[in-house]
Formats: C-alpha cells, structure tokens, sequence
C-alpha cells in the first residue's frame, strides 16, 4: 500500500506542475527572469521608444527670428538689463553692455545661452540666467483674408498644416465658400475643398510656408421666395439641385405647389424642375396651387 500511495502522489505532483507553469504572470519588459542554478538569465526585450515626428522636432526649435520682429530679454534677479529689441533689417540687435548682437537665424532657445555666455565672458555677471521672449511675430508669417473668423497675419514658428491655420483664425465664416484657395510665394495657386481639407489625407492639407497667402471668399448664393417655409438668400453648398433648394427651405407651404416653380436666370424667367442644377445669383419663386 505505501508504495500505491507513493506512485499516486507522484502522478498527480507531475499533473499539477505544467498548470501552476500556466498560472505564472508574464514579467514586465527589461527585468531579468529567474533560471535554475547553472542556466543563463533571460532578459525581455524593452519597447523601443516612440520616433520623433517632423512636427515635434519643428516645434522643439521653435520660431526662427528675422527682421522687424521684437524680442524680449532679461535676465534673472537683474533688472538693468531687461530691455526690448527690434531686429534690424540685417538682423542686428542693441543690448545692453554688450552692444550689437546678431540674431538673424536664432530661435529664443538657442539666443538666450549665446547671451548670458557673453554677459559672463565680459565679467558683467557670474551665472546669469538669461530669458528670451518674442512680443512682435513680422518676418515668418501668411496673410488670411476673407470669410473666416480673424483675418490678418499668423505667424508660423513650425511647419502648420492648412487645416491648423484656419482653425487658428477661428474657423470659416458661415457665408464663406467651401473651399479655400492657397497662393504660395511663387505665383502658384490651387483651391482645396474644405471637407477633403477636414477629412482626407496629408495631399488634400498642404503644409503652408511663410510669405503664403490664404483666401477664403465668400460662397455664391441664391435667392428663393414666394410659397416656402424659410424664403430668403441662402450660399450653395456642393452641386444643388432645385430639389436641395426646396429641402433647404424646409419645404413648401400648404398654399405651395411643386409644378409652379419659376427661375430667374440671367435676367430671364424659366420654369425650372426638380433636378435642375443651381448657379450663383439663380432667383426661385413657389407659386401657389390651385384649389
């Protein structure tokens, strides 16, 4: 009997081993696992980090000065040397003690140790701790006119998308087109449609230079009046049909009737039908229905 029992402790000794070996929690990347005497440890692989993108290294360097912008420059606990500077236009600037300095190509990150390295080579003060702000934005920027939130001039101090500049002026206006016409410096100008702009890929949302200009204008409109729940002047979205003109109004009135519908075009009246295209300056009248 003691050696029955013996053999059954043994089989169900080998049955559970291979279950706790399950049960076992994983080990967390880069720590060493334990191994019996005489094996080699195992270490798990870490997770490589994530790659800098081309954005995060264009906005760790920040806003290139040139001329006519305005900085500001202080230095820590001494404030006869705050001072504020216009860059000239060969890029020279006039400070304190020590003079003429160029920063034409500087950013505030890599000016202000330039600073206090010459502020401590002159002896003016041991550790300075110098702070660089830029208050004026004038040589890197693109010009937004016309139907959007805040028209004028946004500075660009990395690479913006097209998308990111309208955003920053506040949007399109809801008379504006739909769609958005980028001129670059060089004379070469294209139109983008606002929702490829919002939804499609990095071809449909161009990265904007400076010296670009951005120009939103304003949407062609059509007038509907007569037997209609909303008459009025409306902007045409897309490609309209006198069906959307009619959905867009919110329907014909009772008194209404879809067979009396008149279009002024050019000038001229026609009667118009249901899947007629609209153009810009069209003028829509709902006759009433006989009774």
């Amino acid at each position: 009997m003691t050696l029955v029992k013996r053999l059954t402790g043994l089989l169900l000794l080998l049955i559970a081993t291979p279950a706790m070996a399950q049960t076992q929690p994983a080990p967390l990347p880069g720590t060493v696992v334990a191994q019996p005497a005489g094996a080699v440890p195992v270490t798990t692989p870490q997770r490589p980090p994530a790659p800098q993108t081309r954005e995060s290294k264009d906005l760790s360097a920040g806003y290139v000065l040139g001329p006519d912008d305005t900085i500001e420059i202080s230095v820590l606990g001494q404030p006869e040397f705050t001072t504020r500077a216009r860059v000239k236009s060969n890029g020279v600037i006039q400070l304190p003690f020590i003079g003429e300095q160029n920063v034409s190509g500087e950013t505030a990150l890599t000016l202000a140790p330039k600073i206090a390295e010459k502020l401590r080579a002159g002896g003016y003060y041991a550790k300075p701790v110098v702070n660089v702000e830029i208050s004026g934005f004038a040589s890197r920027y693109v010009t937004l006119l016309g139907a959007v939130g805040q028209t004028g001039l946004q500075p660009v101090d990395r690479d913006y998308r097209l998308s990111e500049i309208i955003a920053r002026a506040g949007g399109l206006r809801g008379d504006g087109a739909d769609y958005i016409t980028l001129t670059r410096t060089g004379g070469e100008q294209k139109n983008y449609p606002f929702e490829k702009l919002a939804a499609g890929g990095p071809e449909d949302d161009p990265i904007v230079r400076p010296g670009d200009k951005i120009y939103v204008p304003l949407a062609d409109t059509y007038y509907v009046y007569g037997q209609i729940n909303q008459p009025g002047q409306f902007p045409i979205r897309g490609d309209m049909t006198v069906r959307n003109v009619i959905a867009r109004s919110g329907g014909i009135s009772p008194t209404g009737s879809l067979k009396k519908i008149k279009l002024f075009r050019d000038g001229k009246e026609q009667k118009a039908s249901l899947d007629m295209a609209v153009k810009a300056g069209d003028v829509f009248t709902i006759g009433e229905r006989a009774f």
